[in-house]
């Protein structure tokens, strides 16, 4: 036996042993959370046995001798009682369980991972024991690679967690499913203990509980592969691998989800769909690609949308809840991050046809009419408005699901609704209920829209629908990020800020330095030395002082909330990491094209020289700016 690691444990609190069981389950239903090589597991079995119904299943199940159990409970913890005695004693109470690892990546073929595992609930350990299956069900125990995970009370209070295994010299590792050792005892042991002392449990199920993992897996890395060429081609200002790889994520999301639909109900063609508020289109455009009949609205238009070709069918035009944009012919709705339109979904797909269904992931806070009003401090305004947005769909007649989407975003629950709860006969009486719902929450929000123009008469189209107050987005896109600021208060402000900051030090107090790069503020602190004039102008924009300060990066670095003067001299991690997508010039398109704010406005100068500054230190210095060749392709 090889104890790989304890780690002592204090609980004052008294959550022992209830809490490691807790952190235990997390490590054997989600271990992807820690092992990011993972995808998953398939749960495929959990039953609590004695000592004599366990022997029964290893020895016809999996060829495992009680004998050999017992040798592996000896040496994992040098137990001569479990050796010398029959497991099947009063205490002898076992939970077995089973799961298939299923890695991200599949080298393996059609060779299975599995694992056996034994809770030893009155000794508090667990075993994992490994197996490998063939195609043809031929199972192969890697005995070398059985861990054991135990929690000893020390004294009192005082507690510990190890990680054993039976030695180290045979260990097989893949780095997948197989860990390093090392890994065992510096990656999960500490984790274990962290899941065992935290007392905080999510508001949200765990991701992808709806879906068989085993097909979600595979599928996502295929459709990966076959889409991140969109990457290299983005033509939007957005960040395209998180666009992208969202939007695979998504669609891999519903392919699966439908392709289990078509199982269940027998369903012999692909469901189409109408995605609302579809944005950039990508979503639409996989979708249609694997097979998919279905279209995107939107209330405006993308540059990328002229990249998918005329299989993608994308139609600008804004959405109204109203009579006028009803879609019978779909099966499905969607809306990813659709804005005001979320609570409209299940709506629309309710009076569209008895047999239209909805995905729906929530955003940003909107109601019927205007933002969202939170009633319940208890709960996160994340959590309000999933239940509010669930509640829409139950008043509409849907068993609404939910489920947590594996996507680089901090909004990841979506609400299925692909069974109604009531009989068709009774549409009527359920569309009655709709109404009432709707006319009461119809004063909620509506003192609280957005502050937009109205629009034109006749601009979306008859009327404004049911919803009395509600506001399509406008067709052009306000900027506030304040790009769009007059040049000569970006100028003042910019200024200001500077010699403030440049008047906390002096070049006496830098350290032997004869450049001035000035003291730090908080953001706050910068906010209070401009007039309230300015501070209004700022605050309607989006990001308010701060975005203005990071717009200027020649001439600031905002970190952690305070601002300093930027030292050119200095590498920072902002520099040495990768161009966002907003900076796709190459360093030599964007050298000495715009001039450099310390060779003008420092007291003494740039501290680079003019051969080493991107910026041009004078009009001599100064480039004309060129045309990035990725903008070329599209001219």
């Amino acid at each position: 036996m090889l104890k790989l690691r304890e780690l002592p444990v204090t609980d004052t609190d008294c959550v022992l042993p209830v809490r490691f069981w807790s952190a235990v389950d997390v490590w054997i239903k989600k271990p992807h959370v820690l092992n990011k090589r993972l995808c998953g597991v398939k749960e495929e079995d959990y039953k609590e046995v004695n000592g004599t119904e366990l022997e029964h299943i290893l020895s016809v199940l999996w060829g495992v001798s009680f004998e050999q159990l017992k040798d592996i409970i000896f040496y994992l913890n040098n137990d001569d009682e479990c050796h010398s005695q029959p497991l099947d004693t009063e205490n002898g109470q076992w939970c077995y369980e089973v799961r298939t690892i299923i890695p991200k990546v599949n080298s393996y073929g059609t060779q299975m991972h599995k694992e056996i595992i034994l809770k030893d609930l009155p000794r508090k350990r667990v075993m994992f024991l490994p197996f490998e299956e063939s195609a043809d069900g031929d199972c192969l125990f890697r005995k070398t690679n059985v861990y054991q995970i135990q929690l000893n009370n020390v004294n009192n209070d005082e507690w510990s967690i190890s990680v054993s295994i039976l030695g180290e010299n045979d260990w097989f590792s893949d780095g997948v499913v197989y860990p390093r050792l090392s890994w065992l005892g510096d990656d999960l042991l500490p984790r274990l203990v962290r899941w065992a002392m935290d007392s905080q449990t999510s508001e949200f199920k765990s991701t992808l509980s709806l879906l068989p993992i085993e097909k979600y897996g595979p599928l996502y890395q295929e459709l990966k592969a076959k889409y991140r060429e969109i990457v290299k081609v983005w033509p939007e200002v957005t960040d395209p691998e998180k666009f992208v790889y969202e939007d695979v994520a998504i669609a891999t999301y519903l392919l699966v989800l439908w392709e289990e639909e078509r199982a269940e109900r027998g369903l012999t063609s692909n469901q189409s769909f109408v995605d609302l508020g579809c944005g950039n289109g990508l979503l639409v455009h996989i979708l249609c690609n694997e097979g998919h009949p279905g279209r995107g609205l939107d209330v405006r238009r993308r540059k990328i949308w002229d990249m998918y070709g005329p299989q993608t069918q994308l139609e600008e035009s804004a959405i109204i809840p109203s009579d006028g944009f009803l879609f019978p012919e779909a099966d499905w709705l969607i809306g990813n991050h659709s804005d005001e339109l979320t609570p409209w979904i299940p709506v629309i797909s309710s009076r569209s046809s008895y047999s239209c269904r909805f995905f729906v992931i929530p955003c940003c806070f909107f109601d019927f009419s205007g933002k969202y009003q939170r009633r319940r401090c208890r709960v996160s305004q994340y959590r309000e408005y999933i239940d509010f947005v669930s509640e829409v769909g139950s008043v509409c007649g849907f068993q609404v699901e939910e489920d947590c989407l594996r996507i680089p975003s901090t909004k990841r629950v979506c609400l299925i609704g692909r069974t109604r709860s009531y009989e068709q006969h009774k549409e009527a009486q359920i569309e009655a209920r709709r109404s009432c719902f709707i006319s009461s929450r119809a004063g909620v929000s509506a003192n609280d829209a957005p502050a937009v123009d109205q629009p034109e008469p006749g601009e979306y189209g008859e009327g404004l629908g049911w919803g009395r107050g509600f506001q399509p987005r406008q067709r052009t896109e306000a900027i506030r990020n304040c790009a769009s600021l007059p040049r000569d208060l970006v100028e003042r402000v910019v200024s200001q800020v500077a010699l403030a900051l440049l008047s906390l030090t002096s070049v006496e107090g830098s350290g032997g330095d004869t450049w001035n790069g000035g003291g730090s503020l908080t953001l706050r602190e910068v906010a209070e030395l401009l007039d309230k004039d300015k501070l209004l102008t700022l605050k309607k924009e989006c990001g308010g002082l701060q975005t203005l300060l990071k717009n200027n990066h020649q001439v600031f670095t905002v970190e952690s909330g305070r601002v300093s003067v930027r030292d050119w001299r200095v590498p920072t991690g902002a520099r040495r990491s990768k161009p966002g997508p907003g900076s796709r010039r190459t360093a030599t398109e964007a050298r000495k094209t715009r001039p450099c704010w310390f060779h003008a406005h420092h007291p003494q100068g740039c501290p680079l020289e003019p051969e080493n500054c991107a910026y041009a230190h004078g009009e001599m210095d100064l480039h004309p700016a060129s045309i990035p060749q990725w903008r070329k392709r599209d001219m």
